[in-house]
């Protein structure tokens, strides 16, 4: 019997003509990524010398005085500043797709750079300026996040398929490759596509498979001939027992000399990074899984922030929800504010206020669909003319700065649900009680009304296995992007 396709490849060198061998043409995508790096070398120059240009006028225009040693340094810096990000890995393509990761990368080439020359300096004796230290470098940090930012929204908005940096092959059974895939196409921002799949058994020969329109290019064995037929770069692993160690140790051998990049997805779902460290133990890498905190100091600054900052909000934006109060009662019949009982923390019931955007009694007439909570419709006939409008842009929910200086709600949590959703759904939904419901949340910045019952109750069930203040303060920065584009909102 003929050696598998991975054990035929596990070595080191690749076999004439496999990927990644001489004369086997690499992926069609490496000159555009090649070509991305490049915009962003230039685009991280761009944004350091544009930092050390406002630095120099500032100090110029307060008629300070420049030596030439400064200045000369000072353009020094502006080249070192795509090394230093070079340097931390800011240009590897799995960051290019951007997130926490990105950030993290830029923020530490940036203070890295910063510390060596402030230590360079001190040990040196050199006289040079603080400005540089304390604002050409952090802003050049400010600027490249925001450049970094502009241009993958500019070329997900041109090309979503095209700013896909990583075609993958997914391996595993058929429901976690189309979990996989569909999420990956729903949210373009982690920069992957799924091209292929390689599942246990395969197909049999002369038939033809896919899952949900991803070809099916054989078994657990053909994963590195799967990545030459797409002309891959990545491989996702997924959960999967049949996988044993050994084998992956040779798939990973085998994608060696390819450069093509290995995920390893654990069997644990929606747990963040922040929660997981890696132990070896006796020759084996074992995931150790911390316990979600749910009280302590943490907790402390996040209730003191959430009432500080409804109490600011209600005092600024007063008079607007006074006019919003006087619209909704001028416009149809009935009372300003709606209030409808919903489930808090520990399972304590609350009344949550919302300015009404529906005709009076609707909660009574019911609306398409079936279930605890009929499921919002664009065409909703209920919603008056002033509610399509507050609804659009979640002004109705304005009112819930009161439950949250109450103490009844969060600014960031799950959605607050009805009792008759826990009487519905499973136990897994009690989950969400452990934190306060919030204003606004996962989902809420997700897609909204545009998500199914399934997904928003995974992103709340995310958040409440991951909380952070960090996590927090992200989602109401995102919050006002999400509410300015109004997608999913009706």
């Amino acid at each position: 019997m003929g050696a598998s396709p991975i054990e035929r490849t596990a070595g080191y060198s690749a076999a004439p003509g496999s990927p990644g061998s001489e004369g086997h043409p690499r992926s069609p995508g490496s000159g555009r990524k090649r070509s991305v790096t490049r915009v962003l070398v230039a685009g991280d120059l761009g944004c350091a010398l544009l930092a050390h240009q406002v630095v120099l006028g500032a100090r110029w225009w307060w008629g300070g005085y420049v030596p030439w040693f400064e200045m000369v340094f000072s353009a020094g810096l502006v080249l070192a500043w795509p090394v230093a990000m070079s340097f931390v890995g800011a240009y590897r393509r799995r960051v290019r797709a951007g997130g926490v990761e990105e950030i993290r990368l830029v923020l530490n080439g940036g203070l890295g750079l910063a510390a060596v020359v402030a230590i360079g300096a001190y040990v040196t004796k050199l006289m040079i300026a603080r400005s540089i230290v304390i604002a050409m470098l952090p802003l050049a940090i400010v600027l490249t996040l925001v450049f970094r930012r502009c241009l993958r929204r500019r070329l997900r908005r041109r090309d979503p398929d095209r700013w896909a940096e990583h075609a993958v092959v997914a391996v595993g059974h058929r429901a976690s490759v189309l979990d996989l895939a569909m999420e990956l196409s729903s949210q373009p921002r982690y920069g992957m596509r799924v091209v292929a799949a390689c599942l246990p058994g395969g197909a049999a020969p002369g038939q033809v498979l896919d899952v949900d329109g991803v070809p099916v290019l054989g078994d657990l064995t053909d994963v590195a001939d799967a990545v030459a037929r797409t002309s891959a770069d990545a491989v996702a692993v997924l959960a999967c027992p049949e996988l044993d160690g050994a084998t992956l140790r040779r798939l990973a051998w085998s994608l060696e000399a390819t450069d093509t990049d290995l995920f390893v997805a654990s069997s644990l779902m929606d747990v963040a990074g922040p929660r997981i460290s890696v132990r070896p133990v006796a020759g084996m890498t074992l995931l150790h899984v911390d316990h979600p905190a749910f009280g302590g100091v943490n907790q402390l600054v996040k209730n003191v922030f959430d009432r500080v900052a409804a109490a600011t909000a209600l005092a600024v934006l007063a008079i607007p929800m006074l006019v919003i109060f006087v619209a909704v009662r001028a416009t149809s019949e009935g009372p300003g504010l709606f209030r409808q009982t919903r489930v808090g923390l520990g399972g304590r019931e609350f009344r949550i206020l919302k300015f009404r955007s529906m005709v009076n009694g609707a909660d009574r007439l019911g609306g398409a669909g079936s279930g605890a909570v009929p499921p919002k419709t664009r065409d909703d006939p209920r919603v008056t003319n002033v509610g399509a409008f507050l609804r659009r842009y979640s002004l109705d929910e304005l009112p819930q700065l009161v439950n949250v200086l109450r103490g009844e709600m969060s600014l960031v949590g799950p959605r607050p649900l009805l009792p008759t959703e826990f009487a519905l759904y499973g136990s897994d939904v009690h989950r969400t009680l452990l934190v306060r419901p919030g204003m606004t949340g996962l989902w809420q910045v997700s897609g909204r009304a545009d998500l199914s019952w399934d997904e928003r109750m995974r992103m709340d069930l995310r958040y409440v296995e991951n909380w952070s203040l960090t996590l927090d303060l992200q989602l109401l920065w995102k919050t006002w992007g999400a509410v300015a584009r109004a997608r999913g909102a009706y």
